[in-house]
């Protein structure tokens, strides 16, 4: 331990992903010195690829907006939905909260390699292929140990610690602070195709989101980029997904051929890209900080990938802890239970209820509804928008009660329309 380098630093930030990257473009607009350790190098993939607009509020706060607009991503404007004979959009340009109705679908490997690029620019350091071996918050100020590409083991101190390590939650593991999701586990299987979708067949500025049409929680994504290409996928149980064998691809596929709508809108595609299977990717932990430290982004929690609601959750989670940071060194005293988890969890919890209400089948029954008065479809179109946070839908307000209510109307009003 002796001969190991010690190095000193003002954030330490463990992760260059969205939550890592916009955390880094906030903290240097308050003029902090950022080091972040990644262990990947740039690009590379990862599983999250349609924005929701409330996501460009922060990237638009850390400066890196023009920057992504640039990079050439395809627009989006809102979501399509496709059950059985039935079909349904919401525009989130017509939506209740105010703010951003528009963002992009993305290539995360690019899109990341953006947001990483523009930290960078803005001064915080990127270290690519070091890992953290281990971390020590029980002292004054967090300590973490570090081994770089080439082996050389070094040791980082920082006044604060932020964890945006995603799916590796880092902090989670390393300090105990797993624990399992109420969810029910689910997995996906997805690849990237050559989609060749005929221009009628599908609005590329949206993302398509299909129900199997005999499995209601069988789901399915197809996400179009600007390069003719589309992310595909399908979401289901473990014990679902195993009854289908051979590839990840030809599994996929297999699902697809029951589900007709799809089938007809992917019926040139070219499935060039070998599959990628994901399973048990609902996460929870005991708490979202501790001494000098904070969880980001999926590090934290991540609920499902049903409503693209996790870079929007990671982006929110830089801007609070951003938010904190600035106050305490301000010499403000920053409760981070008050101003940072409760806040954050408010939106998640938002986000879990309209979760649970599509697998259980209500708020599908919400969604197809024809006969919505516009205001409540506004009110809809800006939580599957983001906005989860806006206190003044009454969705988010009391998601839970107000869903039940909608639900019970939609089924009434559907029973009568058949009577």
């Amino acid at each position: 331990m002796s001969n190991q380098k010690i190095e000193q630093t003002e954030i330490l930030i463990i992760g260059a992903g969205p939550s890592g990257a916009v955390a880094a473009g906030l903290l240097r607009k308050q003029g902090r010195k950022v080091l972040i350790i990644e262990k990947e190098t740039f690009p590379r993939f990862s599983i999250g690829e349609s924005l929701l607009p409330q996501s460009m509020q922060y990237i638009e706060e850390a400066g890196m907006l023009q920057d992504v607009v640039e990079a050439g991503f395809q627009y989006k404007n809102g979501a399509a939905f496709a059950k059985g004979e039935m079909t349904t959009d919401f525009d989130f340009r017509d939506k209740f909260s105010k703010g951003w109705g528009t963002t992009y679908q993305v290539q995360r490997a690019n899109f990341d390699k953006v947001l990483a690029d523009a930290a960078e620019k803005a001064g915080a350091e990127i270290r690519y292929r070091h890992v953290v071996t281990a971390v020590d918050v029980s002292g004054d100020q967090p300590v973490v140990k570090v081994r770089s590409e080439e082996g050389e083991e070094y040791t980082v101190t920082a006044r604060y610690l932020l964890d945006a390590s995603g799916f590796a939650r880092i902090l989670p593991r390393m300090l105990d602070l797993e624990r399992p999701s109420d969810f029910p586990v689910r997995g996906a299987l997805f690849t990237h195709i050559e989609d060749r979708i005929a221009l009628g067949d599908m609005d590329r500025q949206k993302i398509l989101i299909s129900v199997h049409p005999k499995h209601h929680d069988v789901w399915f994504w197809t996400i179009p980029f600007s390069n003719g290409r589309c992310s595909q996928g399908v979401v289901g149980t473990p014990e679902y997904l195993s009854q289908y064998k051979g590839t990840e691809v030809e599994r996929l596929r297999a699902i697809i051929a029951e589900t007709p709508s799809l089938s007809h809108v992917l019926r040139n595609a070219v499935w060039d890209t070998p599959g990628r299977t994901l399973t048990g990717y609902s996460a929870n932990v005991t708490s979202l900080w501790g001494k000098n430290f904070a969880l980001l982004g999926n590090a934290g929690e991540f609920l499902d990938p049903v409503f693209s609601s996790g870079v929007t959750i990671a982006v929110k989670s830089a801007s609070l802890a951003a938010q904190c940071i600035a106050r305490a060194w301000k010499g403000e005293a920053v409760d981070w239970q008050a101003d940072y988890a409760l806040p954050l969890q408010a939106g998640v919890n938002t986000f879990r209820a309209f979760v649970s209400g599509w697998y259980e089948g209500g708020f599908q029954d919400v969604i197809f509804h024809e006969r919505h008065s516009p205001e409540i479809r506004r009110m809809i179109s800006s939580i599957l928008a983001g906005y989860a946070w806006d206190k003044a839908n009454p969705y988010v307000a009391e998601p839970q009660r107000r869903l039940n209510v909608l639900r019970e109307l939609c089924q009434q009003q559907a029973k009568e329309a058949v009577a």
